[in-house]
């Protein structure tokens, strides 16, 4: 494999250990343990998906979404209504981590996950739908854990 073809091939990859990251985080929330419990399996998860989604994007707005606008002008909009959704997915993980650290309710803990769920999928398949093509030709010459995020 090229490194041509390598960055779309890293994005899918990142996208998918984020969905199963998630999946994760929603299997222990649903398996009916207590409040205390649930809170401390999300805190868990949040040290790891939510740092790694924040970093993700962090990569995406600093590095790649750059690279991006500078060889393909045309895409100026999406990648300013990309940047829209991470500043919401932002706001989502920092309303999820406030409901965990005043020990809501594993039905609160839940709504809020789905809310971090729905946004973060929608936002991963027009990222996809949108990029993926261009990142098959996009040369950019840095370390894809700074472009993409740490994982």
């Amino acid at each position: 494999m090229t490194r041509l073809v390598a960055w779309s091939n890293e994005l899918r990859d990142v996208h998918a250990r984020l969905r199963e990251a998630l999946a994760i985080a929603k299997n222990a929330l649903a398996s009916g343990v207590s409040a205390q419990a649930a809170s401390r399996d999300l805190l868990l998860f949040c040290h790891g998906f939510c740092v790694a989604l924040t970093g993700h994007h962090e990569g995406e707005d600093r590095e790649l979404f750059p690279a991006i606008a500078a060889a393909h002008p045309e895409l100026r909009d999406t990648l300013r209504h990309l940047r829209q959704d991470h500043s919401m997915i932002g706001h989502l993980i920092a309303g999820m981590q406030s409901a965990i650290s005043s020990a809501a309710t594993p039905a609160d803990l839940e709504r809020h996950l789905e809310g971090i769920a729905a946004i973060m999928e929608s936002h991963f398949r027009f990222e996809e739908r949108r990029l993926l093509p261009v990142l098959e030709t996009l040369v950019i010459d840095a370390d894809p854990r700074r472009v993409l995020g740490p994982l």
